[in-house]
This record gives structure tokens, sequence and C-alpha cells, in this order.
């Protein structure tokens, strides 16, 4: 972390099903937002970003948004000479990383919207816009006369970690083997890395591309090619599972996330005789999508393994509510079909 940088840190929260939370906290700075030429925003998180600026001038609150920034790279937000009493800052993951990877404790409430926005007006919420917690910041003033604020994480990655850290959560959630997310390279981060590219027809210098990032999350939500696959055609998100027998053991292991109209590819290791799938729509809050009062929106069958509601892998399947675990059933997949392709749609 450069020195007396100010930064938005996010620290890590329990896992839930619906995916990892975080919780803000603000860390401040010293530099006046006064007379100082663009405002830049860097990310030292593990996770591909969306920010939108909320700026206090006078009698009036504007914001604006989003600007994507990957890890590892700062863009600017806002051009030119500042003149704003106070700065405000609300930043989201993108949708690939599950329901709501980043919260924040914001002090302001301000208007954004789903799609790029600016709006003048952003106390009193019209039509299609949405009331969201915004965090004040104050950023340092550079060598140059520019204003820079981090957004950071706990362990306080530099470039060069958090970059790696994005890699390895993106083959995680694309089902590779590339834990622990820690920043730190290794022979099983560049293993899975190379299975993952190899698997997408892309060559290894790729992932030096200003642009890789883009492409890797494009990647993630499209199936490679004659592997299983989910593809979420409900206009709901999706947590799937799947177990694999090898004739010696079952291993079941989940969730994936699966995005409205995206397709996903879990990595199945080895060479299994039997696979399986289980997969069930959530709303917003991560609760089971309902189609009745005792029946939910969900994809299985009649073999039972054990899950939990966090993400988990387990090697044991017997007895699952002695262990904390709970018995779903799941339907066999045709290994042999050369088309793997499963589809989830609302009856």
């Amino acid at each position: 972390m450069t020195p007396h940088a100010s930064s938005v840190q996010f620290s890590v929260g329990p896992a839930t099903r619906a995916y990892a939370g975080f919780i803000a906290a603000l860390l401040m700075g010293f530099a006046s937002t006064r007379a100082h030429a663009d405002l830049k925003l860097c990310n030292r998180m593990s996770y591909v970003v969306e920010a939108a600026i909320g700026i206090d001038s006078a009698n009036t609150t504007a914001t604006r948004g989003w600007f994507r920034i990957d890890p590892a790279q700062c863009r600017v937000v806002i051009q030119g000479t500042l003149a704003a009493d106070r700065l405000m800052l609300n930043a989201r993951a993108l949708p690939i990383y599950g329901t709501t990877p980043l919260q924040q404790n914001g002090q302001h409430t301000l208007c954004t919207a789903p799609d790029n926005f600016t709006i003048a007006a952003a106390r009193q919420c019209r039509s299609g816009q949405t009331p969201a917690p915004f965090t004040e910041i104050k950023p340092t003033a550079t060598a140059d006369g520019h204003l820079v604020a981090y957004l950071a994480e706990d362990n306080e990655y530099d470039d060069e970690q958090a970059r790696l850290a994005a890699i390895q959560r993106l083959l995680v959630i694309a089902g590779y083997d590339a834990a622990p997310i820690d920043g730190v390279d290794g022979p099983k981060t560049q293993g899975a890395l190379a299975a993952f590219l190899k698997s997408r027809n892309l060559p290894a210098e790729t992932t030096q591309s200003p642009n890789f990032f883009d492409t890797m999350v494009k990647a993630v939500q499209t199936p490679a090619s004659g592997s299983l696959a989910w593809c979420n055609e409900t206009p709901h998100a999706v947590m799937a599972a799947i177990a694999t027998d090898d004739g010696k053991a079952v291993v079941s292991r989940g969730w994936y996330r699966i995005e409205p109209r995206k397709c996903l590819s879990p990595d199945v290791a080895g060479q299994p005789k039997r696979i399986f799938s289980f997969a069930e729509a959530i709303d917003a809050e991560g609760r089971p999508v309902k189609l009745s009062p005792t029946r939910t929106l969900s994809w299985g069958g009649n073999t039972t393994f054990c899950t939990r509601e966090s993400k988990f892998e387990s090697n044991e399947q017997g007895d699952c509510a002695s262990r904390g675990l709970s018995a779903t059933g799941f339907a066999a997949i045709d290994i042999n079909a050369p088309n793997k392709t499963i589809r989830l749609t609302t009856p």
C-alpha cells in the first residue's frame, strides 16, 4: 500500500451460499478535495469492480457511474479541477462473483441506476433509480497535482498480488482448484491457469494482454467445448453443485453461481465414471425461488449426496444430517454424450 494514500478498504466477512460478504471501513487521507486536477480510483482488490462517484457541491449532490476498474489498474473518474465540498464512493463487484460480494456501510444514501448514468439531483430518487449507500472519501494529492484513492481489502495487496488473487478467484469460480485466494504464485495456481487457458483455446500470452480480465470473465461465463456446463435460461441467479464418482470415492462440491442468461463450466478433475448435478434458483436475498408453497425452482434427481448452505466439498456421503449437512437429490449426467450442457429452464 502506498504510504498515506487514502483507501476504501473492504474486510472479509463470513461465507454464505450467495457468496462471501464484505463490510466496508473507510481509511481517510488528509488531502483537500479542492483545486486539484482529475480524480483517479485504483483497484487493489481481488475483484473486477464497478464504481460510482457522488459529488457534493454547494446545494447540489450529483452521482455518476459505473466505472469498471480491473485489479491492479487505475481509472480517471473525474477530469479537470474539482471544487467539491465532499466526494463519496459506492463500489460493486461484477455479478459473476455472486450476490453482493461488496457491502458498504455508507453514511450517505444517493441515487444510482443499473447501467451507466449521470444523476444531477441524486438525493431524491426517481423512477428507474435506486438508493444506494455511499461512503465519504478524502483522496490523496499526488506529486503531479492529481487526486487518487485506492480500493483495498484487509490483506492489503500490492498491485501484483491483487492481480494474481483476482486471477485465482476467477479460476475458482470457473471450477479450477486455485485456492487459497492469497495473491501468492505457485505450481497449483499456474497449473489451474494453464488448464483454463487450454480448455478455452487461449494462448499463454493472453495473460499479459491489457484486456485479460475482460477475456477471462467472458471465458468463465462460456462453457468450454465438450465440457460439462450449466446454462441458466431463467431470470434468476442459480446456485449449482456437482458430484463425481471415480469408482473409489464420491465427491460432492458446490456452490457455483450462474447468472441469468449465462453459462458456466465446473472443473471435473480426473476420470470420473459417473457425474451428477443439482441446481436451484435463488432470489435477490439468496433464498430459494418457490414455484408453490412446497416446491422450489430446482433441477435434480433421485441420487442423494451431501451438501451444505455455504461453499462446500465433501468426500463422505453417508448420514449427511449427523454431520450438519443436507441430503440433496442429484441427477445423473451422461458423460458419454458429446453435448453435456445442462439447460436450466423455467417450467
